[in-house]
């Protein structure tokens, strides 16, 4: 979870937070615009941020060492979450880490179209509204057509690109509409 995110979720501004925490206004303006990274930060700012925020130290460093994994792995990870939640257990979760805003944020576009797809299509599946939080992201799309890896062995092995098409004919609208070609999340095992 971002500072930023934390802030609003306990409605503290920067002003506040500067002056309940005795971090300089623009030291804080720096760390929230990426202009300081927070993991080059002093443990004394650090500490101070995670007690006016009251949160730990480990909290506001996680995402400074976040590390990016193999698209098909992510995707294949979030199956097996759906699953294992059951559908409206997964988008309750997913919805209040606003993990699709936080992935958007991180530039992660890939991931963050992927999951928003997850929660507009398990929305639709159990006719449960979606989210109008994202409707500013549901306005993109990658600008390359992403398809699963064994699709692509497929068509080069095969050497016949009709496979790639007829699967984007065929792939979930929701995905689709960010050029993500996904044609079953339901069977992972």
């Amino acid at each position: 979870m971002t500072i930023q995110t934390i802030m609003e979720k306990k409605k503290i501004t920067r002003y506040r937070l500067s002056k309940n925490s005795g971090i300089p206004y623009t030291t804080i303006t720096d760390i929230l615009s990426g202009k300081a990274k927070l993991e080059k930060c002093t443990a004394e700012t650090i500490y101070k941020l995670a007690k006016e925020l009251d949160v730990s130290m480990e909290t506001l460093l996680k995402p400074c060492f976040e590390t990016r994994i193999n698209f098909e792995l992510y995707k294949s990870n979030v199956c097996h979450q759906v699953k294992e939640k059951g559908d409206i257990q997964f988008i309750i979760e997913t919805l209040e880490n606003n993990e699709v805003r936080r992935l958007y944020d991180k530039k992660w576009y890939p991931e963050s179209l992927y999951l928003l797809a997850m929660l507009d299509y398990l929305s639709r599946e159990n006719d449960v509204p979606i989210c109008i939080e994202y409707n500013d992201i549901r306005k993109c799309k990658l600008q390359e057509t992403m398809y699963p890896a064994s699709l692509l062995t497929a068509a080069a092995v095969s050497k016949n690109e009709d496979i790639k098409e007829k699967a984007y004919r065929e792939s979930i609208p929701e995905f689709r509409r960010f050029n993500i070609v996904e044609n079953d999340v339901r069977n992972v095992n």
